[in-house]
């Protein structure tokens, strides 16, 4: 297997098809490390071709490519980008909707509807940071032809942060003012100085939505619009059919914005089955070109691997695997709502059990045994990029240690070893998403919890349902009705201050925003509020990450436990290039996606 790999390796090079940055992945996929990489750089390697940022060699004419087959395993239920609380909604939107900016794999910033990205040299962003100036490429159309101008980015900022239209993006939108300059420029004006302005209309939350569409269904009408079902964006497809959780199909955009793009004639996203099924369908007998989110243990991929079909493609971003402690009452119901900020959990209010939990879970095991090379073991919130990354966080597996810390805080063992306190037992509800890696994790923690005193009762839920913007089911991860929970929670910016509002007070997820809000856990510090605002406004780089290394150091201390930096784990079939970036989708860059003949 090495050995083809290196061929392919080779043939790629001397072809002129990786980049020099597709160059020291791919060796360091091959086991032959960075250094050794950036040695044959620094001696010269003519054949790397020159890559742009958004891409290296490509075809020179749209279509001709057929249809690119994409397995997501957990399929897309919506279509409207406000909305898309999960990945798999995200990922499918990414199709037809386009934000002004997107992140490539370097945290760089990159235009796309834009006509450039704002600077201070160039005039767009204010030096005080509290204005930016956005402008549109000129002849840009919706799928329906109708011309893209500044009225639809106002008409995108005042829908998302709209309560009543209840958006998963609103905190990127609801404290900013976007004044429309000219029909192609807009000025963002934000209520203080923010050092980091890429949030609204870049990356994830960015997708610019046609006013024209969705007038008629703003506000409380926002679940009405036809659109959530059949978009008319301004991506390289336009849409075809959607059956929701089932297949999407695309057509390829005769009038698409950049030249020669796209590549394929078509697209269909197929959803459904499990992560080592779609792995499988790529890597091994390559009837799908691409595969997303393979949470599969990494044994299986190399073995997937050898069939010859396709290649495991890892990128590092931010990504997180994490533990949940509920800082709130599952068990209680407050107006009708579980979980309710009302309410304070029996058992995770105390300190010591939030400890013990904390040392009960064998990081490095999980990563040895079930994650490999597609999961660092970590202890922080904040993986990337390197100067928010904090270095005082130590933790490590001792059952002995949690014991202990249980003993002293009272809670005693019964007759069956369970631990109970004032007459509640230590009997505790784990959720997760159903996925394979996933229930070795959680079986793993339970047999440590058990040596403790502390019964984990496990709860698997299928994916679909798990991350599924459905506010009357309460197995939804958003909901958290169970005692502890796990997932990955998703990177989409190299700057910290949207990733750092799932911990925020006024994030809290909960009835009265319809569990849209960034903080799942509901754990709220006033001192982790104070920092965060103060990070939002300090123009000094290095005092600014200072402060997000002590946010970092207060959240993991309480109710969320780090388990894994995750990366972005996708199958990709022989010949098939398919740009990704840790800080972004998957498709974030489907213009540029091609396949050799």
């Amino acid at each position: 297997m090495f050995e083809r790999d290196l061929r392919d390796l080779i043939d790629d090079v001397r072809d002129g098809r990786l980049s020099r940055r597709g160059f020291v992945r791919r060796m360091v996929g091959l086991g032959l490390g960075a250094p050794l990489a950036a040695a044959m750089l620094a001696h010269g390697v003519p054949a790397l071709a020159a890559a742009d940022a958004r891409g290296a060699y490509r075809p020179t004419k749209a279509g001709g490519g057929g249809t690119l087959k994409l397995l997501w395993w957990q399929g897309p239920t919506l279509l409207n980008p406000h909305f898309a609380v999960g990945t798999k909604e995200q990922e499918a939107c990414r199709i037809f909707y386009e934000p002004l900016g997107a992140w490539d794999d370097d945290g760089n910033l990159v235009a796309v509807l834009a006509a450039e990205v704002p600077s201070v040299e160039n005039g767009g962003v204010a030096p005080d940071g509290r204005s930016v100036v956005w402008k549109l490429k000129p002849g840009v159309r919706w799928a329906d032809g109708v011309p893209v101008t500044a009225d639809d980015l106002v008409f995108t900022w005042a829908y998302a942060r709209d309560p009543a239209t209840a958006a998963v993006t609103t905190g990127s939108y609801k404290d900013i003012t976007v004044e429309k300059v000219d029909e192609l420029t807009v000025r963002l004006q934000f209520p203080k100085p923010t050092p980091f302005w890429a949030d609204a209309f870049v990356g994830t939350a960015g997708s610019v939505i046609p006013k024209h569409v969705f007038a008629d269904y703003a506000g409380a009408k926002s679940r009405d619009a036809p659109a959530n079902l059949r978009p008319i964006g301004t991506g390289p497809y336009t849409f075809v059919e959607f059956r929701p959780g089932d297949m999407l199909r695309g057509a390829r955009n005769p009038d698409y914005h950049l030249p020669n793009r796209p590549f394929f004639d078509a697209i269909e996203m197929k959803g459904g089955g499990d992560a080592v099924s779609a792995a499988r369908a790529v890597l091994q007998t390559g009837e799908y070109d691409y595969a997303w989110n393979l949470q599969v243990e990494d044994e299986v991929l190399q073995r997937f691997e050898e069939g010859g079909k396709g290649r495991v493609d890892l990128v590092y971003g931010g990504n997180l695997e994490f533990v949940l402690l509920n800082a709130t009452d599952p068990d209680t119901e407050v107006d009708g709502e579980r979980s309710s900020v009302e309410t304070r959990h029996f058992a995770f209010s105390d300190p010591a059990v939030r400890r013990a939990m904390d040392l009960l879970i064998d990081r490095d095991a999980i990563q040895r045994f079930i994650y490999g090379r597609t999961g660092r073991a970590t202890h922080n919130t904040i993986n990337g990029p390197a100067r928010f990354v904090s270095k005082n966080v130590v933790r490590r597996f001792d059952v002995d240690e949690a014991n202990a810390l249980l003993d002293a805080a009272g809670w005693a063992r019964g007759a069956d070893g369970i631990r109970a306190k004032d007459g509640r037992r230590l009997r505790l509800v784990f959720q997760t998403s159903i996925n394979a890696p996933r229930q070795k994790t959680q079986a793993i923690i339970k047999q440590a919890a058990a040596k403790a005193g502390i019964a984990l009762e496990l709860k698997s839920v299928v994916a679909s349902v798990f991350f599924s913007s459905d506010v009357g089911n309460t197995d939804t991860f958003p909901h958290f009705t169970a005692d502890l929970e796990m997932y990955t929670t998703n990177a989409t910016q190299p700057d910290p201050t949207t990733w750092m509002l799932q911990y925020a007070s006024w994030e809290v997820a909960q009835k009265i925003n319809k569990w849209q809000g960034r903080n799942i856990v509901r754990w709220r510090s006033a001192e982790y509020d104070r920092l965060y605002n103060e990070a939002a406004t300090e123009l000094d780089p290095v005092k600014r990450a200072a402060t997000y290394i002590r946010m970092n150091d207060l959240a993991v201390g309480d109710n969320v436990l780090p388990l894994l930096h995750r990366a972005k784990v996708s199958a990709v079939v022989k010949g098939l290039h398919a740009p990704q970036s840790g800080w972004d989708n998957d498709l974030w860059n489907l213009p540029d996606w091609w396949k050799e003949a």
